[in-house]
């Protein structure tokens, strides 16, 4: 089992920056590799960022491409996710996952999902 825990979310304006933060437990959390995926109200899920615990790679999907930066820290079991020049349509409920597939982050390659973290972006 692996347990990921969100955190980080909140209501900011048009134009901050926020960073979001995955904490990962359990007895093989570091198998997997972990990304962010979103939901924004009445939308599906959307795949955001995905990192290994070793190494330097890093996935991106086009949508998070320049505002959006993924990081680790292994010691702490963390996963980063760096918000910037967020706008009202990020608004959304952001969580945190992991996955055996680097590549395909899709809702059926997902083994365990967090809980979600939201945030609230005004205009």
């Amino acid at each position: 089992q692996v347990q990921l825990v969100e955190s980080g979310g909140g209501l900011v304006q048009a134009g901050a920056s926020l960073r979001l933060s995955c904490v990962a437990s359990g007895d093989t959390f570091n198998h997997y590799y972990i990304g962010w995926i979103r939901q924004a109200p009445g939308k599906e899920r959307e795949f955001l960022a995905a990192t290994g615990w070793v190494g330097s790679s890093e996935y991106y999907a086009d949508t998070a491409k320049g505002r959006f930066t993924i990081s680790k820290d292994f010691t702490k079991a963390t996963v980063y996710l760096d918000l910037d020049n967020l706008q009202p349509e990020d608004t959304a409920v952001y969580f945190c996952a992991a996955n055996r597939v680097f590549n395909n982050w899709t809702a059926a390659r997902v083994v365990y999902w967090g809980k979600g973290t939201l945030v609230t972006v005004s205009s």
